[in-house]
């Protein structure tokens, strides 16, 4: 059984085992008589001889030494250019190899698994000693697989580092395996690759310009499908964009409210209404500063570097119209507290001022949270005089009414499904939204691309503005829109291997360097 599993045994004498308290020592010699020289001749002329020592996998915890005495032989054929040659043993040694095929085939998965660290680790944890690094140079000595022929090709970029350094990945959508990896997310070097590879027949991809112009210099035979993925999230900000500009209209009427069940009883005479926030405030102080300096002329880089804001805050401010569209996502956030203040300024009115009490009263009714949240919220009160204001519905946020929108109309949860019919009775325009929304769904999920020219049309015709760019946009890539609705690839594969590079490289903490990260990519399994 043993010889089956280790044929390289037969060949050898085994003379003693030595164990340590970490390892096994395995000293041998070879039975043959004879040595084969690398020119095809044996010979039987020993010229001298030394003591090899290889590494073998563990056995039991312990590390595996082989010392095996190995013979040195003079060729005999006279056209041989060596003058003598080592023996070797076919299975358990190579020329100038430390460790034995099999240690270096369990080390090398190891490596491209876990990397340097991680993989030594683990190597030490099974009885196998050996350095980072070395786990490293063998993963970089490996061999890249072959390519083939790919008729169905996915491309997408990542980031070494987000914003600022791309790299691309290159997928065969048959097996879904990365084939390549290189540097920049430019179109050149795509059509580069691609024109060695006539046999393209479909490029998956995302609806970057870039590898669009790519595609079509290298590999104009090809079809181009854009990803649906893709197409249903930019579809998705340009709804949210959308809602966005109807916040004001989200909340349900006062008549709606007063319609549902109240125990606050008569609004009081002398209400004290809740202070602005302070991230509020200080939002709307930016984006009038920010306007009356753009207005000045200044550059958005000079805003920023004048009222120390960055410069994605300074475009932000900015491009809103008004205050209101820069502070409504702080307004809208969910809080802790929010689903007890009506309670709370209840018992605020009532006269129970005393925080404490009132956190362990609304304990009693399920919340989560801690006493200094109430705190904070009723601090806004303890000032001046008067009551608490009466809290009507809270307003849905903008993300909630967008994934109202968004969410198909069979999966809503029935209270979602109700509040989006009542807002779409309330406004015209957001109906009119939602309807555009389920037809480009219909249109994704039934692959009829036929109705792209119609749909487009449809939407430009609408007032529905951030839509309308995004039915505009639409048309730049036309035709691997209407393939992408039509066809049945998908760039779902190149997502998936997407997020496995991700993974490897913060495996790596992102210092690995490219060649490191491409033979991970293409080897591991």
């Amino acid at each position: 059984m043993l010889l089956e599993l280790f044929p390289y045994l037969s060949a050898l004498l085994i003379e003693e085992v030595e164990r340590g308290p970490d390892k096994v020592v395995l000293r041998a010699r070879v039975r043959s008589t004879t040595g084969s020289c690398h020119c095809g001749h044996s010979s039987s002329r020993v010229h001298g001889g030394y003591v090899r020592k290889l590494r073998d996998a563990a056995v039991g915890g312990l590390g595996v030494v082989i010392e095996l005495h190995i013979r040195r032989f003079r060729c005999e054929n006279s056209a041989c250019a060596a003058v003598t040659f080592a023996e070797q043993i076919a299975g358990l040694t190579t020329p100038h190899g430390r460790y034995t095929p099999l240690l270096r085939g369990l080390l090398m998965q190891i490596g491209l698994a876990l990397a340097g660290r991680a993989g030594a680790r683990l190597a030490a944890a099974v009885g196998i000693t050996v350095g980072r690094d070395t786990l490293l140079r063998m993963v970089r000595s490996l061999p890249e697989p072959e390519i083939g022929e790919v008729e169905v090709l996915g491309v997408d970029d990542f980031a070494f580092r987000k914003g600022r350094h791309y790299g691309t990945v290159l997928i065969d959508m048959a097996t879904h395996r990365p084939l390549h990896l290189y540097d920049g997310r430019e179109g050149e070097d795509l059509a580069a690759w691609l024109q060695g590879h006539p046999e393209v027949k479909v490029i998956c991809r995302d609806r970057s310009s870039g590898y669009g112009e790519g595609a079509r210099v290298g590999a104009p035979q090809a079809q181009q499908v854009a990803d649906r993925y893709h197409l249903w999230a930019n579809l998705g900000q340009a709804v949210e964009k959308t809602v966005n500009a109807h916040r004001s209209r989200l909340a349900e009427p006062l008549a709606a409210a007063e319609d549902g069940p109240s125990h606050l009883g008569a609004e009081p005479e002398v209400v004290q209404s809740s202070k602005e926030l302070k991230i509020v405030t200080r939002l709307r102080e930016q984006h009038a500063a920010a306007h009356e300096l753009w207005a000045q002329g200044m550059s958005k880089a000079a805003i920023g570097r004048k009222r120390g804001l960055h410069q994605a805050t300074v475009r932000k401010l900015v491009n809103a119209r008004s205050a209101d569209d820069v502070v409504a996502k702080s307004l809208q956030r969910a809080h802790v507290v929010d689903p007890y203040v009506g309670y709370l300024h209840q018992r605020w009115n009532e006269g129970i001022r005393n925080a404490a009490q009132l956190h362990r009263e609304i304990q009693e009714l399920g919340y989560p949270g801690g006493e200094l949240a109430v705190q904070r919220h009723l601090r806004r009160y303890r000032t001046g005089r008067g009551h608490a204001p009466a809290v009507g519905p809270k307003p849905p946020s903008v993300r909630e009414v967008t994934s109202w929108i968004m969410t198909h109309p069979e999966h809503l949860r029935d209270g979602d499904a109700d509040k989006l019919h009542r807002l779409r009775e309330r406004d015209p325009e957001l109906d009119r939204l939602t309807g555009h929304v389920r037809k480009f769904a219909v249109m994704m999920t039934t692959r009829h691309g036929d109705r792209l020219e119609e749909w487009i049309a449809g939407v430009e015709r609408d007032t529905l503005a951030p839509l309308a760019g995004f039915a505009r946009n639409l048309r730049r890539d036309f035709d691997a829109v209407c393939n992408g609705l039509s066809l049945p690839h998908s760039s779902g594969a190149v997502e998936g291997n997407i997020n496995r590079l991700k993974m490897l490289k913060r495996q790596m903490f992102g210092r690995a360097g490219l060649d490191l990260l491409r033979k991970r990519v293409l080897l591991a399994r």
